[in-house]
């Protein structure tokens, strides 16, 4: 939270297996609203005012009856003369204050409104950066954003109902229950307080109860139009079998289904509306009786008997839409409660209480007997021990699923190993800052994913604020500035989501130039040209190793063409050094690597043939 929260951060977190209830997570939400206590409370303010301002108008209304009825002249057309005119002015006024008041509470609290959503949000999205690695491989991105969404229009929708809606209903209810008491019978205020129990509970009964034929309703719409646009898109696949029949009674299943769950809705709202006038002329025809009992044995004015029903039409015109203002409500607690369960998953990763910054000294890389599984019950590192002296070059090969990519990921501490350490420059990489360890190694991966944006905003990405003339330098550097000018739009080219609008090549430069930019002094090369073209390899493999001179390199590779100038090369098995030495010292050797490099030129070979 920003520096204005004040009050600190809400301790109701739910743990996992849980179920946190609503006032839960109306509690989870109030420190942000509370960190603009004043803008909160001057709205609170407002809303008292506009609805004793509203409760005020009958009242007025009721003087101004009773001044015409008991004037001496009443029915005449000079009568008006005797109505006194400051109450006729102070109806106008309340009747204006009402409005004022209004939108002076909306005018304050917009900005809690939207500064609140705004604090969750960012919040949110920080911690979903903060989380593992494991958790995003784990979760649907698509569904997390829409959780996101959903809660932060939960956030808007439940701020908008409760302050807009239930709260000034029941200040109304308190101020008029306070009237009837102070200055009627205790049956008016029985009858109000009674009559409004038994709507208020009727609603949220048959709410509930209706809840279940909507979302049915709403479900089996989402199945029937899913089976329509599946239909439609294997069209041709539909006439090869001549199953036009077949398909429109499929679809049909469905409409007959969601028309049966449409009816119930429909039905079960006619119930609830029903049920809910019904109470009312119950309680107003109450209210009139005692009135007109009152009236008739002078006890009460006729200026009385229209109050009272002024009242009870007053405070049921927003009760008739509690039913849908429930339902919404208890929508956006739940779709609060999923944004906010985001934020209650720990972070498996994070700095230790007294990590400090890397300091490298040369950025040697070091992995001292290191087990590591991304489940406990399948393990893929065992006992892995080398050295990457600063400066040099060590090349990691093996079959597909040996655990080599694995290594750059712990080498970036997107997980903790189970076993051993992974240390630069003699520190453990639990020991410093993410920060400082991720903005020391830079990496050019086999899939290369770029933002939906410009070729300069991608480049530019590997250091934020870089100058254009830097970027520029980093693309010359990745030879990829001279292609750039040949574009229509240059550095401005849009790239397409996740670059689609370039070939492997151009987004491999892309990468090197982004990676450049960074200017680590560990460079990373995962499988990086093993999805290109045997000449655009060699172009972009001359460019690699250009760049990882005088740096502490790790290139993890497939082809084994790519790696032979390397310093060491180790040889990764079912997660097991089966080997290292440098291209020649292996060939000699005759094991494992000499196989493969065997088996590949014999490919190579047969290429050109076939």
């Amino acid at each position: 939270m920003r520096g204005r929260s004040g009050g600190g951060e809400p301790r109701l977190a739910a743990q996992p297996g849980e179920t946190r209830n609503d006032w839960q997570t109306l509690g989870m939400l109030l420190p942000y609203l509370w960190a603009y206590r004043g803008r909160v409370l001057f709205a609170v303010a407002c809303l008292i005012g506009a609805k004793v301002a509203v409760v005020g108008v009958p009242v007025l209304l009721k003087h101004i009856v009773d001044a015409f009825t008991q004037a001496p002249d009443f029915g005449k057309v000079g009568a008006v003369l005797g109505v006194p005119l400051l109450l006729i002015v102070g109806y106008g006024l309340l009747r204006l204050s009402t409005s004022i008041f209004t939108e002076l509470r909306e005018f304050f609290f917009a900005r809690v409104t939207q500064a609140s959503v705004r604090t969750l949000a960012l919040k949110t999205f920080r911690h979903l950066h903060a989380l593992s690695l494991r958790f995003h491989l784990e979760r649907r991105t698509g569904s997390v954003t829409r959780e996101i969404d959903h809660g932060i229009r939960g956030i808007s929708s439940l701020i908008s109902f409760t302050l807009y809606s239930i709260l000034p209903t029941f200040v109304e209810l308190s101020l008029v229950l306070g009237y009837l008491l102070l200055n009627y019978e205790i049956w008016f205020a029985v009858i109000v307080g009674v009559s409004l129990t038994i709507y208020i509970t009727f609603t949220v009964i048959v709410t509930n109860w209706r809840t279940r034929f909507r979302r049915e309703m709403n479900e089996l719409d989402s199945k029937a139009s899913s089976r329509a646009v599946d239909s439609l898109l294997n069209f041709e696949t539909v006439k090869y079998f001549s199953n036009e029949d077949y398909e429109a009674r499929r679809y049909d299943g469905t409409l007959r289904e969601q028309e049966e769950a449409a009816i119930k809705s429909q039905q079960s709202l006619n119930l609830l509306n029903a049920g809910q006038q019904l109470i009312i002329a119950i309680g107003l025809t109450l209210m009139l009786w005692r009135a007109a009992v009152g009236v008739a044995e002078g006890r009460m004015t006729l200026g009385d008997l229209v109050l009272v029903n002024a009242f009870m039409l007053q405070m049921y015109v927003p009760l008739s839409f509690l039913g849908v203002i429930y339902r919404e409500i208890k929508q956006a607690l739940t779709d609060m409660d999923r944004m906010f369960r985001l934020l209650d998953q720990n972070r498996e990763i994070a700095d230790a209480p007294d990590a400090r910054p890397l300091a490298l000294r040369g950025a040697g890389i070091r992995f001292e007997q290191v087990d590591f599984g991304y489940d406990p019950r399948r393990q893929v590192l065992f006992g892995v021990d080398f050295e990457v002296p600063a400066g040099s070059t060590t090349a990691v090969v093996g079959a597909t699923g040996s655990g080599k990519s694995t290594l750059a990921r712990l080498l970036f501490r997107f997980y903790d190993v189970n076993g051993g350490r992974v240390l630069i420059d003699g520190q453990d990489v639990r020991s410093v800052t993410q920060h400082s360890l991720r903005a020391s190694i830079g990496i050019v991966p086999q899939d290369t994913v770029l933002f939906n944006d410009t070729i300069e905003y991608n480049i530019a990405y590997g250091q934020p604020g870089a100058s254009r003339d830097e970027v520029i330098a980093a693309a010359r550097s990745a030879h990829i500035h001279q292609f750039i000018e040949r574009l229509p739009d240059g550095y401005a080219t849009m790239v397409g989501e996740r670059g689609l609008k370039l070939s492997g090549g151009e987004k491999q430069r892309v990468a090197i130039a982004r990676t450049l930019l960074k200017n680590p002094a560990i460079l990373i090369f995962d499988e990086a040209t093993s999805a290109l073209d045997s000449h655009t390899e060699r172009v972009i493999q001359t460019e690699l190793e250009a760049i990882s001179t005088a740096r502490t390199t790790l290139v993890i590779a497939h082809r084994l063409s790519t790696i032979v100038h390397a310093d060491q090369i180790l040889v990764l098995d079912h997660g097991r050094i089966v080997e290292r030495g440098t291209h020649e010292e292996m060939l000699d050797r005759g094991g494992a690597y000499a196989r493969l490099w065997s088996m590949q030129s014999r490919e190579r070979d047969e290429a050109p043939a076939a």
